[in-house]
């Protein structure tokens, strides 16, 4: 500040990360798109929050704070789907954890408020858009309130802030008070009363949720005659409620409709109340039709405007052509910062995503619009790079976004586009109206490789691989040019049950792209190989489909290094499942099917060792689980089996604890120290004891197997 002359700050952002001056991090992109407005902008990179004094380092602002905890939910961040503690941060100088505190928006909305007691602060980012309402929060294990009303803060911006943060900060410095800032998208903000005007529909007129209880039996004489105000009424059960019939909400004028919510109360006691308002959400998140919610909170009522209008082309090619530095800050020095490597030579094209998946929240917060970039202003990042980033060895790492094949597909018409309400565009197959075209996609890779000084274009994004068997063309060019040895992919199961929670194709797609990639890949001379992702303990997988993935994993020689288990993030799909038991991908009612719920640790690290039926480590866990399913036909040595019935010494303890691992009956063989170290070495190259070994307990404990 004193550098540039500057005696106050207009807008101070306060993040969970490091500041990294690249276009992939939130606060660079908001820090430079205020500052080409004519703002001066300070940053607040990771403040201590045991006192104020970081937060007192700029002074305060001649706008506002913008509070954000960076680029992922601070809870995410910092703990795994176990719940156990991170050992690093990969937003944090070195790597470092504990540098952030849990529920960081919250926090540092307080230290805030302490500092400057009448400044506006603005909360942001993927933790508050994704902590909007009242959510799930699966680190308590019970619902929150909106975290507006937990920070104090005064206004809340939900999705992709460019929009909503230019136009707050010209009316702010134009002397409009924040308080009197309730028409932008994409913002909610406490009030009182629904205001005078607005038309309130209770959303149970949109989508009623039934009773908790059984089905009443319409011929039962006790319930035929409960009419309210007769002599029968006093003899009815007094569970059964009289369901007053009402007609159809008259087709109000949407923007001035207001949907209001279950409140806060009603969905933390009744899980189908939460399922219910879930579906409603999610129903009103497209920006042509999206109306008002407002939902109840104690004595205030939250209010959430329609979600922000995509940006248009023009609009996105101006954010990413900001004059970025493209590096972490000085103040660093040398120290790495682990997500900044991964992503220094990668480069977005497109923003959004229609897949839908359930677990995913890149649809709650980008949207479902595809907003993409032009082919120009990409050539021009890729020669900035090439001319301008220190390190670059001619290879750009990365040409993608949310999913790597959906740049400029969009709906036939904007009509059609602006009053769909599906959750997605592309389950339980792709919709007719969508245009799958790769054509714009294969055009901008041909002309970024052919860029003098660039040598390879890679693509890390995952690719939608049920988009990309419609153009077999794309898979070509992505086989043959783009790929350095291995492609991730994400069939995430194999089994109808999950896969129908997830909103996810089915495996015969998978296999018709990996026909693909692999006739394409073997026409150019290269080996190459597909990565498939898979997710353990998702709602609506039961022990049975985990075993099938399994056993397909080992009939087509996959060994996961590492596995993702569910992590139920706030405001998902699969995370309403998970609380509730209750699919609101349906209407959400008696009638409604149960959904399969894994919880608990035991069966998480049960789904898990399924993944990695090769570890050792996880054959005692296996054993029992199989016999308890009744498929003790898969123990044994031979290849139809799964796991051994042997147990190499010093395994089998991590996951069961050593008297499980003691306990569990040994393979009855008996081999020299000399033998079971091979036989360790053997499992470790995935092959099966030599034939003849056999073994009985040794008196020696040490030794047992």
């Amino acid at each position: 500040m004193d550098d540039l002359g500057w005696d106050s700050c207009d807008v101070i952002v306060v993040s969970g990360d490091a500041y990294v001056d690249h276009p992939s991090f939130g606060a660079a992109i908001v820090g430079r798109m205020l500052e080409a407005q004519g703002f001066r902008v300070g940053v607040i990179a990771q403040p201590d929050w045991k006192n104020i004094d970081d937060f007192c380092e700029l002074g305060r602002p001649n706008l506002f704070f913008g509070i954000t905890a960076g680029n992922m939910d601070s809870m995410v961040n910092r703990y795994t789907s176990d719940r156990k503690t991170r050992s690093d941060d990969a937003y944090t100088p070195s790597g470092e954890a504990g540098k952030r505190p849990d529920r960081s928006v919250i926090v540092y909305a307080q230290r805030t408020r302490e500092a400057f007691k009448a400044a506006p602060i603005i909360i942001g980012g993927i933790e508050a858009s994704l902590r909007r309402v009242a959510h799930f929060d699966y680190w308590s294990e019970k619902v929150r309130r909106s975290i507006l009303i937990d920070a104090k803060a005064d206004l809340l911006i939900y999705g992709n802030a460019e929009r909503q943060l230019s136009e707050i900060s010209h009316r702010l410095a134009a002397g409009e008070q924040i308080s009197d800032i309730t028409d932008l998208r994409g913002t909610a903000f406490v009030v009182r009363k629904t205001p005078h005007g607005w038309t309130e529909i209770d959303s149970t007129h949109l989508d009623r949720p039934g009773p908790l209880g059984p089905k009443v039996d319409p011929y039962s004489a006790n319930n035929s005659f409960c009419v309210q105000g007769t002599e029968a009424e006093k003899n009815c059960d007094r569970n059964v409620k009289i369901v007053k019939f009402s007609g159809r909400v008259p087709n109000a004028d949407r923007m001035l409709s207001v949907i209001r919510l279950p409140s806060f109360n009603q969905v933390r006691n009744d899980p189908v109340l939460y399922a219910h308002a879930s579906r409603i959400v999610h129903l009103e998140s497209n920006p042509g039709n999206a109306r008002a919610l407002i939902q109840r909170h104690g004595d205030v009522e939250l209010w959430l405007n329609p979600p922000p209008l995509p940006l248009s082309t023009p609009e996105m090619d101006a954010v990413y052509e900001l004059p970025f530095t493209r590096q972490p800050h000085p103040s660093y020095g040398e120290a790495s910062i682990p997500a900044y490597e991964m992503i220094r030579f990668s480069i977005s094209i497109q923003r959004g995503c229609f897949g839908g998946c359930t677990f995913c929240s890149i649809t709650e917060h980008e949207g479902r619009v595809i907003q993409n970039r032009s082919e120009d202003s990409v050539v021009r990042e890729i020669e900035t790079i090439r001319d301008q980033v220190p390190g670059f060895t001619g290879v750009i790492s990365d040409l993608g976004g949310p999913t790597a094949n959906m740049y400029r597909m969009a709906c036939k018409t904007p009509e059609i586009e602006s009053a769909c309400r599906r959750p997605s565009c592309v389950f339980p197959r792709i919709c007719s109206n969508l245009k799958t075209d790769h054509g714009p996609l294969i055009k901008l890779y041909r002309r970024a490789r052919e860029l003098p000084g660039i040598k390879k274009v890679l693509i890390a994004s995952g690719v939608r691989y049920d988009l990309a068997i419609e153009s077999p063309e794309y898979i070509k060019e992505l086989a043959q040019q783009h790929t350095g040895g291995y492609l991730k992919i994400a069939p995430e199961a194999i089994s109808e049950g999950p896969l129908s929670k997830m909103m996810k194709p089915g495996v015969g797609t998978y296999y018709r792209f990996k026909e693909l990639f692999d006739r394409y890949s073997n026409e150019a001379g290269k080996e190459q190989y597909l990565i498939p992702y898979f997710i353990a303990a998702h709602p609506g997988t039961s022990n049975e489909d985990m075993l099938d993935l399994a056993l397909w994993l080992k009939r087509n020689r996959y060994r996961a290094d590492q596995v993702q288990a569910f992590l139920p993030s706030p405001m998902a799909t699969a995370t309403a499942m998970y609380h509730t038991s209750k699919n609101p991908l349906r209407r959400v009612d008696i009638h409604s099917e149960v959904v399969i719920v894994p919880k608990g640790l035991k069966v998480r690290r049960l789904h898990k060792a399924f993944l990695r039926y090769h570890d050792a480590n996880n054959w005692p866990l296996l054993r029992n689980a199989l016999k308890s399913m009744g498929r003790a036909d898969l123990i044994g040595n031979g290849k139809r089996h799964l796991v051994p019935s042997y147990q190499p010494l010093g395994t089998g303890d991590r996951l069961e604890g050593r008297r499980s691992a003691r306990n569990d009956k040994p393979f009855r063989t008996t081999h020299t120290r000399s033998e079971h170290v091979d036989t360790q070495r053997n499992l470790g190259s995935g092959k099966k004891p030599k034939p003849g070994q056999r073994t009985m307990c040794s008196t020696n404990k040490r030794r047992r197997t």
